[in-house]
C-alpha cells in the first residue's frame, strides 16, 4: 500500500518540478521581465537590496524545481524496476530513458555552466564588467540549450508511455 502513494507522490513532485523548471525557461524565453521600485521614496540602495533578495529566491525556486524533477522522475523509474534499463537506452526503455538523459544534460547545463555565470551577471559575486558581459552571453545561451532541450524532454516523456505503438 505505501509504494503506490509514493508513486503518486513521486509523479506529483516530477509534475509541479517540472511546471516550475520549464515554466520558468518558457517566460524566459517570451518575456522580457522589466523590474520596477517598490516604492519610490526608497533609496537606491534599499531598492537594490530588496532586488537581490528576489532574484535570490527566484533562481533558487528554479534551480531546486529541477533537482526535484530529476530525483522524482529517477525515483518513479526506480520503483517500477525500470531504472538501469531506461538508463541504457534498452527496450521500450530507450524513450524514458532518452528523456531521462536530456533531464540530466539539463540539469547539468543548469547548474554547472548557467548558475555559476548568473551569479556573476546578477551581482551575487563579484566581477569585473567585462566579466559580467562575457558570462550574460553564456547565460543566455545556456538558458536557450535548457529551453530548447524541454521540447523533445516533454515529448518523450508522454510518448514513452503513451505512444508506445508508433516506436
Amino acid at each position: 500500500m505505501l509504494w503506490p502513494i509514493l508513486d503518486s507522490l513521486f509523479r506529483y513532485l516530477h509534475i509541479l518540478g517540472a511546471l516550475v523548471w520549464i515554466g520558468h525557461n518558457y517566460a524566459n524565453v517570451v518575456q522580457n521581465p522589466t523590474f520596477k521600485a517598490l516604492h519610490s521614496e526608497s533609496s537606491a540602495e534599499d531598492r537594490e537590496q530588496n532586488l537581490t533578495r528576489r532574484m535570490q529566491r527566484e533562481h533558487g525556486i528554479f534551480r531546486h524545481a529541477s533537482l526535484l524533477v530529476l530525483i522524482s522522475g529517477l525515483a518513479m523509474l526506480w520503483y517500477r524496476g525500470t531504472l538501469l534499463s531506461a538508463l541504457t537506452l534498452e527496450g521500450h526503455q530507450a524513450m524514458i530513458g532518452i528523456g531521462a538523459w536530456l533531464g540530466i544534460i539539463m540539469v547539468c547545463n543548469l547548474w554547472f555552466v548557467l548558475w555559476p555565470h548568473q551569479k556573476k551577471v546578477l551581482g551575487f559575486v563579484p566581477a569585473s564588467m567585462e566579466e559580467r558581459i562575457r558570462c550574460s552571453r553564456i547565460t543566455f545561451l545556456s538558458s536557450r540549450t535548457n529551453t530548447i532541450l524541454s521540447f523533445p524532454l516533454i515529448f518523450l516523456m508522454t510518448a514513452a508511455s503513451h505512444s508506445l505503438v508508433l516506436f
